[in-house]
């Protein structure tokens, strides 16, 4: 009875075992997404895009102290530190807006040509490469090439 519990369960690992493999006949690819978001030309203008920005906020912040400095009555004073205070907000936020949309735009258009790129060589599943332990077939020197 134990022999044929071992066998049933033997024989049951190995019809699931050809299934899973029978699932992935295609393959399974892997990427290095972060080395591919690294050589993006997209991603590289956006961080010299975010770099500029981040400069004119600290321009408008040194110009904001000379302003508040030259005001000697305490009320004035008070009034603009409020009003530069509400316009340094009100840039941050916008920049950090505009930069999150650009980043997810890029972000879904690498996940496109990732994606393009699997069906094109007839793989049924891309993971990252961080998640890979052994195996797998590298493309991401080929994502790099459709990414730039």
């Amino acid at each position: 009875m134990k022999n044929r519990i071992k066998i049933l369960t033997v024989t049951a690992a190995i019809i699931a075992g050809l299934s899973v493999n029978a699932a992935f006949a295609g393959g399974i690819a892997c990427v290095d997404v972060q080395k591919v978001v690294s050589a993006s030309s997209q991603v590289q203008a956006l961080k010299k895009e975010q770099q500029k920005k981040t400069k004119d906020l600290i321009a408008f912040i040194e110009k904001a102290r000379k302003d508040v400095a030259a005001v000697s009555d305490t009320k004035k004073k008070q009034a603009l530190e409020e009003k530069y205070n509400k316009e340094l907000v009100a840039k941050k936020e916008k920049m950090d807006k505009e930069y999150a949309s650009k980043l997810k735009s890029i972000e879904d258009s690498i996940s496109k040509v990732i994606a393009e790129q699997a069906k094109a060589k007839g793989y049924d599943m891309v993971i990252t490469k961080g998640i890979v332990l052994y195996g797998g077939n590298d493309i991401t020197s080929d994502i790099i090439k459709a990414v730039k």
